[in-house]
């Protein structure tokens, strides 16, 4: 491939990136406007997940799936389902952009899991998690003078956060022997699973929904749940792991645009400042990590 057709090919994954940046900010937004449990919408958007990938998952056969990876892929997708049993509820208890600030988190713990593993990692990482802890702390301390509910959400937000980072932590290891598809039908599946057994222990309702709610969890699952992370992994094939990790990070202002033109939800002008310093700790945290 000649130098032309790399940036050509660059430019153009540069523009998907956008667009799967504005496919999961939808995230958010969506959940917000659901009327359905957040429980049931969790179980939705993984159920339906799985089942639009279970045409690509097995078209090489099994071979490639060893006793190991499938155990290690069921027990990340059930790592995956608390993640949003915890996440989504999240949004019925504070605003669109302190529950994605928060979630935003994810890549410190993993960065942290992985130091308790024995990796070591460049200053600037831990001063990256210093800054964005710091954030994190200062917006939570906002919220319980401003409305004691959205502590609740900015909680779930960061355990949400937690679980999604021992996802991506205990997922990678199977990954290396499954194919994309595989491994994103069995860990959704798993996902789907354990929220189906949540929702059945709590009573949870599961069906009777108004038919803009059905339309709602269907934008989820095709916007955020499969246009947006499909397009994430095509831009890998130009850009750099950094790159695509930063555009991720675009999510939190992203969603924060799409609630407040589409649902009318502005966040309190006092959490701004924790919400900014939030996300600068994760830029050094995720340049840092890249390039150790």
């Amino acid at each position: 491939m000649n130098v032309v057709q790399a940036n050509s090919k660059s430019s153009r994954d540069l523009l998907i990136l956008t667009l799967a940046i504005l496919a999961i900010s939808t995230s958010g937004p969506l959940i917000a406007v659901t009327a359905a449990p957040a429980l049931a919408i969790a179980f939705w958007r993984c159920f339906l997940g799985a089942a639009a990938t279970t045409p690509f998952a097995f078209r090489r056969g099994f071979k490639n799936i060893s006793k190991k990876s499938l155990q290690t892929s069921l027990f990340a997708g059930f790592l995956l389902g608390i993640h949003f049993a915890v996440w989504i509820p999240s949004l019925r208890f504070t605003t669109v952009a302190a529950s994605t600030a928060m979630v935003a988190t994810q890549p410190a713990w993993a960065v942290l899991f992985a130091r308790m593993r024995g990796e070591v990692f460049p200053k600037k990482v831990y001063f990256g998690i210093f800054i964005a802890l710091s954030g994190a702390i200062l917006l939570t301390g906002i919220d319980i003078s401003l409305d004691r509910r959205a502590v609740i959400g900015d909680l779930l937000a960061l355990l949400g956060a937690i679980f999604a980072a021992l996802y991506v932590t205990v997922g990678s290891n199977a990954r290396e022997t499954l194919t994309t598809s595989q491994y994103t039908f069995i860990a959704y599946f798993a996902a789907a699973f354990s929220l189906l057994l949540i929702c059945f222990i709590g009573g949870v309702q599961l069906t009777g929904f108004s038919k803009k709610a059905w339309i709602y969890i269907l934008l989820l699952t095709l916007l955020a749940q499969i246009l947006g992370h499909t397009l994430f992994n095509i831009t890998l094939r130009s850009l750099s792991a950094t790159v695509v990790s930063m555009g991720i990070l675009f999510e939190m202002p992203g969603s924060t645009i799409i609630a407040a033109v589409a649902i009318g939800q502005i966040p309190p002008w006092e959490t701004i400042p924790a919400i900014i310093l939030l996300m600068i700790g994760m830029f050094f945290v995720v340049t840092g990590y890249k390039s150790k």
